[in-house]
């Protein structure tokens, strides 16, 4: 039996866009709470986040960290090819560290050309700073070694380090594992009584969920770098709004250059 298939004549309108707002993200291929992050803080019916993942081998150590700057640029290649993103976020604190972020702004605009770029880390000194606090604590999941590059990082920022914890793991994929209650009952023991902020850095760790739960805790804000990078990106696509379940750096819009 042959079915008369006939094409429609009347003409399509289409959009400028499918949706408003474009955030890339590149991802390490082992990672399991950036994209759940995003999900809940970042996408809208107006804001699209899109993604893509990047080699990575653990165990985490600055060698393979730093490995991943090649990989950059054919990663970034892959976000919407031909199509141009408000945003890039590379979801990784420890390697924007160890590579720099100018560095790794660098490699993904060889492929995207003239778009933000937003580094964990970068937008975690920024988060504190727009909230009007320099003395700190740092909570990170990683062994001593690789916590040492982020010590010095937020000192050359301008920060002074209260207390400075790590859980001394070296799997990125046992980070994602912590079970929230003990993540909150670890930010809790790390915030040092002179801190006027604590920072907890890995984007594999589920704390961007839990920063509210903690902030009561402590009585101080809380930063983490998916909650951190998810302010920044949204900000970057005009989108942010106040989310006080969020965080309170979620409150306070991202500062201007000048």
């Amino acid at each position: 039996m042959s079915i008369d298939i006939h094409q429609a004549r009347h003409r399509l309108r289409l959009d400028t866009r499918a949706i408003e707002k474009r955030v890339g993200l590149i991802l390490l291929a082992t990672d399991h709470s950036t994209e759940a992050d995003f999900t809940r803080l970042v996408a809208s019916n107006r804001v699209g986040v899109f993604s893509t993942r990047i080699a990575y081998a653990n165990p985490t150590t600055a060698e393979n960290l730093r490995a991943m700057q090649p990989r950059l640029e054919s990663a970034a290649a892959l976000l919407l090819p031909d199509d141009r993103l408000d945003v890039i976020c590379f979801s990784c604190t420890a390697a924007s560290v160890v590579i720099g972020d100018a560095a790794v702004a660098a490699a993904i605009r060889k492929a995207k050309p003239g778009v933000p770029v937003v580094t964990p880390a970068a937008a975690a000194a920024t988060g504190l700073k727009a909230l009007g606090t320099r003395r700190i604590s740092i909570l990170t999941p990683y062994t001593v070694a690789v916590s040492e590059p982020m010590a010095a990082y937020f000192e050359a920022g301008g920060f002074h380090i209260e207390s400075f914890t790590c859980l001394g793991l070296d799997d990125d994929r046992q980070m994602a594992r912590i079970a929230r209650e003990s993540l909150i009952e670890a930010a809790v023991d790390a915030t040092s009584a002179s801190a006027e902020a604590l920072f907890i850095s890995c984007t594999a760790l589920r704390s961007a969920s839990v920063v509210s739960a903690i902030e009561a805790r402590i009585g101080r804000p809380v930063v983490a770098s998916n909650q951190a990078s998810a302010w920044a990106c949204l900000n970057h696509c005009g989108q942010w709004v106040a989310r006080p379940d969020a965080g309170r750096l979620m409150t306070v819009a991202m500062p201007t250059e000048s």
